[in-house]
C-alpha cells in the first residue's frame, strides 16, 4: 500500500471579513469568505475548492475510463454546480451536480455510445473525491453525449 501527502499552506492575517492566501506548490491565491455569505468575496473560497476538487477527479477519472475503453472522443468539457444551503446560521455543501458533455468522434459505434454512458456514472462512484463525500454531499450526473460532424 502506498501512501501520498499533499501539503497546503494559509494565512489568515484577520478577523472574519479579511482576506487570507493559500499556497501549493501549484497554487497560489487569495481566500476570503464569498460575496453570497456576506464576506468579500476575494479570491477563492471553500466552497469552490471543494466543488473544484470534485470537478477534476471525475473528469479526470472519466477521461481515464473512456482512455482504457479506447473511446474515442473529439472533446470533454463540464460544468459543476456546487449548492450550499443556509438553514438557521448552519451551512451545509448539499449537492454537487457534474454536467459532462463529451464529443465522440464521428465513427463511434452504438456500444461506444452505450459503454460511454455507462462509463459517466462509473467515473463518479470511482472518484476519490467522490468516495470523501459520499454520505454527506449528494453528487449526480448530467450527461451529454454528441458526435463530432
Amino acid at each position: 500500500m502506498a501512501e501520498h501527502s499533499f501539503y497546503i499552506e494559509t494565512n489568515w492575517p484577520g478577523l472574519r471579513n479579511d482576506v487570507g492566501s493559500l499556497q501549493s506548490p501549484n497554487v497560489h491565491t487569495k481566500i476570503s469568505i464569498p460575496k453570497e455569505m456576506d464576506g468579500p468575496g476575494v479570491g477563492t473560497n471553500p466552497d469552490e475548492m471543494l466543488l473544484g476538487a470534485a470537478a477534476t477527479c471525475y473528469i479526470i477519472t472519466l477521461a481515464a475510463m473512456l482512455e482504457r475503453s479506447k473511446i474515442k472522443k473529439s472533446m470533454l468539457t463540464m460544468v459543476s454546480e456546487g449548492i450550499v444551503e443556509v438553514e438557521k446560521g448552519v451551512i451545509t455543501y448539499k449537492k454537487i451536480i457534474h454536467k459532462p458533455e463529451l464529443i465522440l468522434e464521428a465513427d463511434c459505434t452504438e456500444k461506444n455510445v452505450s459503454t460511454a454512458k455507462k462509463l459517466f456514472y462509473k467515473a463518479e462512484k470511482s472518484c476519490m473525491i467522490s468516495r470523501a463525500l459520499k454520505g454527506n454531499v449528494e453528487v449526480e450526473v448530467e450527461e451529454t453525449i454528441k458526435l463530432s460532424q
